[in-house]
């Protein structure tokens, strides 16, 4: 292990319709900070699925943008990774934080639920992170992400996406092992996988302080098994 480890931060764009959600990610790298870790933030070179006014919240019409331009918005300019120039073996843990550009632009579970599809580099990112048994922590709708990246592989583990239940029924019938949360500060914590899970913005209505509690416990929790 590294003296100070070092952290693949996978964001999916920027703002929580369309992206990365914004305030989860800055709250990501700031306990990761806090707690001593160095991070870097990855994203796809890829255009997003699409694009959302965050004002009215309705798709744009032939709007475009690109998820690795996107996430250097939260980053700054030029310190986010192309995820085709990521390799696992060069990190020691792994977070996501969520927003719906984890559900449209990194896999299809806001559309397609259960029989979603995920892009080929993301599902073998997150993947090897668990086959290498170095810790995944994966916040708000990020643990569908994983639960699709571990059914592929036909393996299951707990994790939670808060209370909600239609999507507890959509990861329980991908095998794994959904368990409800009462508020934002509670975490999942899957031993045998070193897999975290926090709901954060699951809960719409969530107060930013019992977000950031529950990230910062997340992402403590993961650092404790690198």
């Amino acid at each position: 292990m590294r003296s100070s480890p070092k952290v693949a931060v996978l964001l999916s764009g920027c703002g929580y319709l369309d992206g990365a959600e914004v305030r989860e990610s800055v709250l990501t790298l700031l306990a990761l900070d806090q707690q001593g870790a160095t991070f870097q933030c990855i994203a796809p070179n890829a255009p997003q699925f699409h694009v959302v006014n965050h004002a009215t919240g309705e798709p744009v019409a032939g709007a475009q943008r690109n998820m690795l331009e996107e996430a250097s918005r939260i980053s700054r300019m030029g310190l986010c990774l192309d995820l085709a120039h990521a390799q696992v073996a060069d990190f020691d843990a792994l977070v996501m934080p969520g927003g719906y550009g984890v559900a449209k632009n990194h896999c299809s579970f806001a559309f397609d639920g259960p029989q979603a599809h995920v892009r080929p580099d993301v599902a073998a990112f997150v993947a090897g992170f668990f086959a290498a048994g170095k810790p995944v922590g994966a916040i708000c709708i990020a643990p569908a992400l994983v639960a699709l990246a571990l059914h592929h592989q036909g393996d299951s583990a707990a994790m939670t996406l808060g209370n909600d239940v239609g999507v507890a029924q959509a990861i329980e019938s991908l095998g794994q092992q959904h368990q409800a949360t009462p508020s934002p500060r509670d975490i999942v914590i899957d031993e045998a996988h070193k897999l975290v899970t926090t709901p954060a913005y699951m809960f719409d209505d969530a107060r930013l302080s019992d977000v950031m509690a529950g990230i910062e416990r997340c992402v403590a929790e993961v650092l404790k098994r690198v």
